[in-house]
């Protein structure tokens, strides 16, 4: 109450002990003093402004103290569900003293662009987590089973680490000709980048020899190049070696001038971005497709042999879906092949969730075991099995091996992973891989 004209602050009565009782259910509480002293100075000098001062420094990485702990990244980020993450909590660590340049915390993001879709103050973690990311591999603070991942790139253009000469070894069983410009430079319409996975890994090089009988019983005038081609390196990029994603795309253009094409086509959401993103804004620029771009205003043309009779259930890559918008054209595949029938998972399109790949990811699954109590690509199988499908349709390169794997952790070997590409394939009359 105002007293003499002016208010007068509380008292503050502390007991030992107390017992309240609740006038609704008679319930008592004992309540010990320390529970009322609510009239204290706040400590607000155990925060520091030395971690935001370090990262704002940096370009890209401005954000990060942008943050006002709403929360609302938490329950979307694809780390947070099977640990204790979100750039919420990162932003509180680092105030409280985290030295994000050495902290495994800094490895764990997958750059998958969640957060920042529900962010009310645009704290992009997909700029601030490779800023600080190129700070820490300047300095060798790298986990080193991402550290050989540069090293095998850098040494092969290729993050698997095989000969440059093998890149086209999944077109001697595709069952059709693949030009490989090297040998043939005429003029083509499609420049298909196969990228890493689709060259090398035996999964991948099926869904290549998918594409290639396919985009053959369309017309599609396409070619490759063969050994000439070197990975656009953008999860590279993303993981702190911006200097080597500078030097790839140096020698991928130098390349790319070498023949005349009208649009470049990739199986990869990762080099799509990049190539959309990232090249222009050093001045080069290119038409530039996802394959299942390519295809789905064709299936129209496509002339059906087999009926599939399955329940497909579909993953959203973050790079094709969140990064760059695209969710359609792979569902117009989808549901254009005769037997199918289409299920969406819980979390899809663009709440979709994260395989685990992104930023680095794809490279790192020792260092995020430490911190996770299973790896993002079995939580997503697991939520693929409750849609009740029989497959798990993907259209990434990373995906069908990691999902593959998940399966069989999770002891789930009855759902089958396969690329669209390879559904597609399958139903044309071809061997689907």
């Amino acid at each position: 109450m105002p007293i003499g004209g002016r208010k007068q602050p509380p008292t503050a009565v502390e007991l030992e002990h107390a017992t309240v009782t609740s006038p609704l259910s008679g319930r008592e509480w004992e309540l010990p003093g320390m529970w009322n002293r609510m009239f204290e100075q706040r400590v607000e000098w155990d925060f520091t402004t030395e971690g935001f001062e370090k990262i704002g420094s940096l370009e890209g990485g401005e954000s990060l103290e942008w943050c006002y702990g709403c929360g609302k990244c938490v329950p979307v980020c694809p780390v947070d569900l099977v640990g204790e993450y979100g750039p919420r909590k990162i932003h509180r660590k680092v105030q409280t003293g985290l030295d994000l340049f050495t902290s495994d915390d800094l490895w764990l993001c997958t750059t998958c662009m969640n957060c920042l879709r529900v962010c009310p103050k645009e704290v992009d973690m997909v700029k601030v987590m490779p800023a600080v990311r190129e700070v820490a591999v300047a300095e060798g603070q790298v986990p080193g089973e991402l550290a050989d991942v540069f090293e095998k790139t850098f040494r092969y253009g290729n993050a698997l680490g095989e000969n440059p000469r093998r890149r086209h070894a999944w077109t001697r069983d595709a069952g059709v000709d693949v030009r490989v410009l090297a040998s043939d430079p005429r003029p083509v319409d499609v420049l298909f980048y196969v990228e890493d996975y689709w060259s090398y890994h035996p999964r991948g090089m099926q869904a290549a020899r998918s594409f290639a009988r396919v985009a053959t019983a369309l017309g599609v005038d396409f070619a490759i190049l063969g050994p000439e081609e070197k990975t656009i390196g953008d999860s590279q990029r993303l993981a702190g070696e911006k200097g080597l994603f500078e030097a790839l795309m140096e020698d991928v253009v130098a390349t790319l001038d070498r023949y005349e094409f009208q649009r470049i086509v990739t199986p990869d959401p990762h080099g799509f971005n990049a190539l959309v993103k990232e090249y222009p804004k050093r001045g080069h620029r290119y038409d530039v497709l996802h394959y299942t771009q390519l295809l789905a205003p064709l299936v129209d043309r496509i002339e059906w042999r087999k009926e599939l009779d399955c329940t497909v259930t579909f993953h959203d890559p973050c790079y094709l879906g969140r990064h760059n918008g695209e969710y359609d054209a792979p569902r117009t595949l989808l549901r254009a092949i005769p037997g199918v029938r289409l299920v969406e998972m819980g979390r899809c399109r663009e709440n979709g969730y994260c395989c685990g790949g992104g930023g680095g990811g794809m490279w790192l699954d020792g260092l995020t075991a430490n911190h996770t109590s299973e790896r993002l690509s079995e939580r997503r199988v697991r939520e693929a099995v409750e849609s009740g499908a029989d497959v798990l349709a993907v259209c990434c390169p990373y995906e069908v091996s990691r999902f593959e794997d998940g399966a069989k952790s999770t002891g789930n070997d009855q759902l089958q992973v396969r690329d669209i590409i390879e559904l597609v394939d399958e139903a044309m009359g071809g061997g689907g891989g």
